[in-house]
């Protein structure tokens, strides 16, 4: 008999109607928190549980089986004046009423989720133990979850949030979801079509992230590409639409023999998903793209500087994580050694070691 003690304040899980999960970060974040989603409608089937995300991150959520609505909250709202960011937050504000929630989850230290629980009033509301906060931020919420443990995955952090409420995850429930959906793949179908590709017989590598001090150098980057492509492997290389992004994939061809097939700044969220799922591998740091690859079951393999694998790794899919063994104050999580925007525990990674994870995955 398996020894189970039954938590006191347990919420009547057949009794949540309907429920608002907020998670307002940045893309990566919102998608390691889709299990949440996927684990409350396994448990309670009858609810109907909406999302509360930034609106450049909805692509995350969106078509998700789990999810009933998507609200947003713009951050180009504060360029509307005043009354203009009022009449927005208003609007959000009465959707969000009318949908009667009983249950609150919230993911993250954000004020805006514990003004949300005062003034909707749900029967339950779960948010994070943050220290500091007054009384005003404890009392928002009728259970509080501890977080921040560093060896534990980001991923079952978010899942914390449901366990704090008496519902426990089952072993197969816990992958993430990100659907692309028909349009998608139908525009990636067409790319890639056109380089003279179908899926899975190309890899995907994402060399850039938002922040370039997770970034590999442009040396190994295209020295890498040059050992996939000697091996037989076709590649397409991906990059956001911001400039620093297409800077660096345009320096990464210039470096090659031969440029691979590029789609640099040419595509959605859920079309990057669509590539990303039609791939037989994907390469990249840690960023959002690697996120998509676990979410869509694509082996991956990510490569670790200052940030830490152990809460933000690949998550639910065949991987391989490339982290420096000889840097013992990694993960730091600051900007470049010593804020200077390049950390050494990444530029000591060799080709090799990303190309033997590689063959590994590959199954060479």
């Amino acid at each position: 008999m398996e020894n189970f003690t039954p938590l006191r304040d347990a919420i009547p899980v057949g009794e949540i109607r309907r429920v608002l999960v907020i998670k307002l970060r940045h893309h990566g974040d919102v998608l390691v928190s889709s299990p949440v989603f996927s684990v409350l409608k396994a448990h309670a089937p009858q609810a109907e549980i909406d999302a509360l995300v930034y609106a450049d991150t909805a692509g995350m959520v969106t078509l998700h089986p789990a999810i009933a609505q998507v609200h947003t909250i713009d951050r180009k709202w504060k360029q509307l004046g005043a009354m203009g960011q009022l009449k927005a937050e208003l609007a959000l504000y009465n959707a969000l009423k009318a949908r009667g929630y009983d249950l609150i989850i919230h993911l993250t230290e954000h004020w805006r989720g514990a003004w949300l629980c005062r003034l909707l009033k749900p029967r339950w509301a779960v948010g994070p133990v943050v220290k500091g906060r007054s009384k005003r931020w404890k009392q928002s919420f009728t259970h509080l979850q501890t977080i921040h443990n560093p060896q534990r995955h980001m991923a079952e952090t978010n899942l914390d949030s449901l366990r704090r409420l008496g519902i426990q995850p089952g072993p197969d429930e816990r992958k993430l979801t990100l659907v692309p959906g028909p349009a998608a793949e139908a525009v990636v179908a067409a790319h890639l079509a056109g380089f003279g590709l179908r899926g899975k017989d190309f890899i995907h590598v994402h060399p850039p992230s938002r922040w370039f001090f997770k970034c590999w150098p442009v040396e190994r980057m295209a020295v890498l590409v040059e050992r996939l492509q000697a091996a037989g492997h076709a590649v397409v290389l991906t990059a956001a639409p911001s400039q620093d992004e297409k800077n660096m994939l345009e320096a990464i061809q210039a470096r090659l023999a031969k440029p691979a097939f590029s789609l640099s700044g040419q595509l959605s969220l859920k079309e990057l998903a669509a590539l990303t799922q039609a791939a037989k591998l994907f390469i990249g740091v840690d960023s959002a793209p690697m996120h998509i690859a676990a979410a869509v079951g694509t082996p991956t393999v990510a490569l670790f500087g200052p940030s830490g694998d152990k809460q933000w790794g690949p998550w639910g899919v065949p991987s391989r994580v490339i982290a420096s063994t000889v840097h013992p104050c990694r993960p730091c999580g600051h900007d470049g050694c010593g804020g200077g925007k390049v950390s050494d525990c990444l530029t000591s990674i060799a080709v090799d070691e990303v190309m033997t994870a590689a063959q590994e995955l590959l199954g060479a």
